[in-house]
């Protein structure tokens, strides 16, 4: 009888027939007795192409020295990334989401063509996760995550958003080349993925949330002793999930996706969030959709002090205990599930139970009486220019109410160009489309206008609205995931410069104050540009994609 813990890598190695499978395998460092045990894949995401994953290597090798330790096979073997924050503002940055897709295709192409019994996902920069995650819920064999960690600040507290708003501010001439260049020299000091609560760090929490990496492991910096011990752990712990039995799919229930919105929501993470859940439930067979970030979100208070609508760093959160503290507080307030079952083989108030409240003197983390914001920052918003929503991202700073006239601009390119040579003005709203998942395609990120933006000191000024997406470092009154997208023909494709509009973060309106008479006669007449036909991945996935309200899956 197969065991039932070597389900899937005995029928690679047992018996006489896959004497050729074994020898290749001796080749590449298997022992006689290492048939015998269970194979752990270690999926490493390490590369040089960008400081989030620069030393995720080195966390892969004590992943597999943990899986060996408790009486597994380990085998590493790599996966993609790419940079935002490198591509940013460039047409690279069209294939940023699409990334996210390779990894979750990669690794089932790797796990299931070799036969691997359990899993080990370790990932840095913000796709990298959701990517994992999407492969483990699809895989569904044992399996955990390891977040590659935070970067530490740069001087005086920068970081890459830092630079990006830089460049907003040297265009206005408020410094001076010499000071972009110093900002820009000194604000990314290592490895590490960005460090506020940007994407990578939000998905980082939400994942530990939902109970798919160790409690804290979302709160560790990049390089430190914690993150080498955790991502050994991870490797203990996937052997220990394949004694146990326990699936992917029996920690990754709805409930587990709600913890991990209303942790996703507690922190003030990034819009991406609301993206990348969607896409992991899709993968896991879980009922998901925006109406849960808005039911949940109204009852969930924003409690983190953290960049970009804040002052702190994610270092910073680590410093006083991480999330664990706050997870604890969330649970005993009746908003998380405690009764779900996590990566230790406990549920996750079993986990939480003897953690530490928070120090009284931190400054980090408020209190529900005095809380940053009394409901979600993160608005699910429907109108007549989004009948199939939209995704918001209001702290409260910004205010809850823009009226403003449409500035309208095709790409991103084409804004950033009318940004920078003072086109935009104070009441203006900012409106890029054809950036959607197909339009794009590829749904890029809003960072470099939205900053430039922010350096021109017009944040509370002006409004933004786009069917493409924005960074977790982005901040202020923007609306982003608009669908239906321009290129599937929706309303956002028929604004008009000089149009009024009306974002309402109250009652969650987005609306084009023009008669219905005119907006359908428009859409009547609406013909789709002459975009360019595109080849290889990016043809791929303008085929494949579903609408960002769906996700933006290609499954």
């Amino acid at each position: 009888m197969t065991d039932d813990k070597r389900k899937y890598s005995s029928v690679i190695v047992d018996g006489v027939e896959q004497a050729p499978s074994r020898a290749m395998l001796r080749a590449v460092g298997f022992e006689q007795e290492d048939f015998t045990k269970p194979q752990v894949g270690i999926a490493s995401t390490w590369s040089m192409v960008t400081p989030c994953n620069m030393h995720i290597n080195k966390l892969a090798e004590a992943s597999a020295l943990g899986a060996d330790q408790s009486g597994s096979k380990s085998v590493i073997f790599n996966t993609i990334t790419v940079s935002d924050g490198i591509s940013m503002g460039t047409p690279g940055m069209r294939y940023s989401l699409i990334s996210r897709e390779v990894i979750a295709d990669s690794i089932e192409t790797v796990v299931g063509g070799q036969g691997f019994d359990g899993l080990v996902a370790l990932g840095g920069c913000d796709k990298n996760m959701p990517g994992c995650l999407m492969a483990i819920a699809r895989l569904n064999r044992p399996a955990i995550f390891v977040y590659g960690g935070s970067i530490r600040p740069g001087k005086n507290r920068t970081d890459v958003i830092s630079v990006f708003e830089a460049v907003g501010r040297h265009s206005e001439g408020k410094i001076s080349d010499i000071e972009l260049l110093q900002i820009e020299s000194e604000a990314i000091p290592g490895a590490g993925s960005c460090g506020g609560m940007y994407t990578a760090n939000t998905m980082a929490s939400a994942i530990e949330a939902m109970g798919m990496s160790l409690p804290n492991s979302s709160a560790q910096d990049a390089i430190s002793a914690s993150k080498l011990e955790d991502s050994r752990a991870a490797g203990e712990a996937v052997s220990n999930l394949i004694n146990l039995g326990i699936k992917p799919r029996d920690i990754l229930t709805k409930q587990a996706l709600e913890n991990a919105i209303t942790v996703v929501i507690a922190l003030g993470g990034s819009t991406n969030a609301v993206l990348h859940l969607l896409a992991i439930a899709h993968e896991a067979e879980v009922d998901l959709s925006m109406d849960d970030f808005e039911r949940i979100g109204k009852r969930t208070p924003v409690l983190a002090d953290l960049k970009p609508s804040g002052n702190y760093l994610m270092s910073e959160l680590t410093e006083i205990g991480g999330i664990v503290p706050l997870m604890r507080t969330l649970l005993e307030k009746g908003l998380l599930e405690g009764k779900q079952m996590t990566v230790t083989g406990k549920t996750l108030e079993e986990n939480l139970s003897g953690v530490d409240e928070y120090s009284q003197d931190q400054k980090i983390i408020k209190t529900f009486d005095n809380p940053y914001k009394k409901d979600s920052h993160l608005r699910m918003m429907y109108g007549n220019l989004a009948p199939e929503g939209a995704v918001a991202k209001i702290s409260g700073k910004e205010g809850t109410l823009f009226e403003g006239f449409a500035k309208v601009y095709d790409s991103e390119e084409t804004a950033m160009k009318g940004i920078m040579n003072n086109e935009i003005k104070e009441g203006d709203v900012l409106v890029i489309r054809y950036e959607g998942p197909k339009g794009g395609p590829g749904m890029r990120e809003m960072l470099s206008p939205t900053s430039a933006i922010m350096g021109k000191g017009l944040g509370d000024k002006v409004a933004f609205l786009t069917d493409g997406r924005f960074s977790g470092g982005t901040h202020g009154f923007v609306v982003g995931h608009i669908t239906p997208e321009a290129y599937e023909g929706g309303p956002i494709g028929v604004i008009k410069t000089g149009d009024p509009i009306t974002i309402d973060a109250e009652k969650n309106q987005i609306n084009l104050n023009v008669a219905e008479e005119e907006i359908s006669t428009r859409l009547k007449g609406w013909v789709r540009p002459n975009l360019p036909k595109e080849k290889g991945a990016l043809g791929k996935y303008r085929t494949l994609v579903s609408s960002a309200s769906k996700g933006a899956v290609t499954t």
